[in-house]
């Protein structure tokens, strides 16, 4: 069992900077791969960015250059920092724990934090 608490959205202009945070609480931390995903209203979740337990690192291509994932196992922390924004990515970004046992994938989520994107 985790639980995960994502933090530091907000409100920016197009071409600045949010970093973004996931605490995680209530199992060992390090054995997760942490990932970030983004959804708007009407729209399905996608992929933003993942870095497993071995710290092997992808991006969805949209955030190429641009999105940074990291993660703090002595913390118990994910982290996003996202430069360069644009409008489009405005959305709620939410923190995904996941990890694979013999009786398959278990995922653990957030509950959202939301990312504006605006002049």
């Amino acid at each position: 069992q985790v639980q995960l608490v994502e933090s530091g959205g907000g409100l920016v202009q197009p071409g600045g900077s949010l970093r973004l945070s996931c605490a995680a609480s209530g199992s060992i931390f390090s054995i997760y791969s942490m990932g970030w995903y983004r959804q708007v209203p009407g729209q399905q979740r996608e992929l933003v960015a993942q870095i497993t337990s071995g710290g092997t690192i992808s991006y969805a291509n949209f955030v190429k250059g641009r999105f940074t994932i990291s993660r703090d196992n002595a913390k118990n922390t994910a982290y996003l920092q996202m430069n360069d924004l644009k409008p489009e990515d405005t959305a709620v970004y939410y923190c995904n724990a996941n990890r694979w046992r013999p009786v398959g994938r278990t995922d653990y989520w957030g509950q959202g934090t939301q990312v504006t994107v605006s002049s």
